[in-house]
């Protein structure tokens, strides 16, 4: 298990300097809307947190992560961490050159997961058009929200960002915000308020398609992500879609308020735990006997090492309403 204090120092001296927490110039981390057309503004605004956009610098890092932990460096580096050298190159570095390289590696490495998780946000795009929802794209305006600095108990930094990320969307005008992940989600809608005093009416793309007929005639099961699941309670609203397409939900024990972690989140901690936690996940998941539906990029990434048939909720819909 790493340092906590470590990882979240890293994370928060990125988020300060490039607003995001792997130092990833936007520009270079952004680009899925690409050819959409879409207007920039609609009754509502399609805000991505970027969180599907960091997938393949998560999968990176955290590989890299669990490579380390246990090993015989990790051993012999218990009390003198290693890891802490490690992390303060980016004091030599600015965080924005460590990113330009990091994107450099995913687009030569992991080409594949980011044309995967881009299409993820152009299924959800035109799935809200195909449901005639009004709704706009402004790419400066979409930013991480913090989040993860929230999770790992780092206040006084996600308020800082999160201020920063209310004020902006304020002054822009918006008040309705459409999100694609239940981390975004959740700190949008439940966090911002409390600690910003800004609030949005916030709705999960779900929440808001309206759809039917299709080709469904398929079974899934879902995955319950905590924030969608436990905090939220928004687990009736996939299912309901997903119903209007023809698609049966196969239920496991622990699912909807009741729901089980995946074990991603506790990666950049202990990939050991999170992977225990996970094939716990999965064994359940796979009971069920349907390909597993995740409707989070933090899931889908973290249930897919196990090997299993993962699909993401917006690649189900994309099929089915065809």
């Amino acid at each position: 298990m790493y340092n906590p204090t470590l990882i979240t120092e890293f994370i928060a001296d990125n988020v300060r300097k490039t607003k995001n927490p792997f130092g990833v110039p936007k520009f270079l981390l952004n680009t899925w809307y690409g050819g959409e057309k879409l207007y920039k503004t609609g009754e509502w605004t399609l805000f991505t947190g970027l969180m599907y956009q960091f997938m393949p610098y998560i999968e990176s890092t955290t590989g890299y992560l669990e490579q380390y932990e246990g090993s015989e460096l990790a051993q012999q580096a218990q009390n003198h961490p290693a890891l802490a050298k490690y992390l303060e190159f980016s004091d030599f570095v600015p965080s924005i050159l460590g990113g330009m390289g990091m994107s450099l590696y995913i687009m030569l490495k992991a080409r594949d997961e980011k044309r995967r998780t881009d299409q993820v946000l152009k299924n959800i795009a035109r799935l809200l058009r195909r449901s005639g929802v009004s709704f706009g794209y402004d790419p400066d305006l979409d930013d991480y929200t913090g989040v993860l600095l929230y999770d790992l108990g780092d206040q006084e930094n996600f308020v800082r960002h999160a201020r920063k990320v209310a004020r902006r969307l304020q002054k822009a005008g918006v008040k309705r915000l459409v999100t694609v992940d239940p981390h975004t989600t959740y700190a949008l809608k439940v966090l911002f308020p409390k600690y910003t005093g800004i609030s949005f009416e916030v709705r999960a793309y779900f929440e808001l398609l309206e759809l039917s007929g299709g080709n469904g005639g398929r079974k899934v099961t879902l995955h319950d992500p905590c924030f969608y699941g436990r905090y939220l309670e928004v687990s009736d609203a996939p299912r309901d879609v997903l119903s209007k397409l023809n698609v049966e939900c196969v239920e496991v024990r622990n699912c909807q308020t009741f729901t089980h972690c995946c074990g991603g989140p506790a990666e950049s901690i202990s990939p050991k735990l999170s992977r225990e936690i996970m094939e716990r996940r999965v064994e359940e998941l796979n009971g069920a006997g349907a390909p597993i539906v995740a409707m989070c990029p933090i899931c889908y990434g973290n249930l897919k090492k196990s090997g299993a048939d993962v699909q993401d909720l917006s690649s189900v819909l994309a099929e089915s309403a065809n």
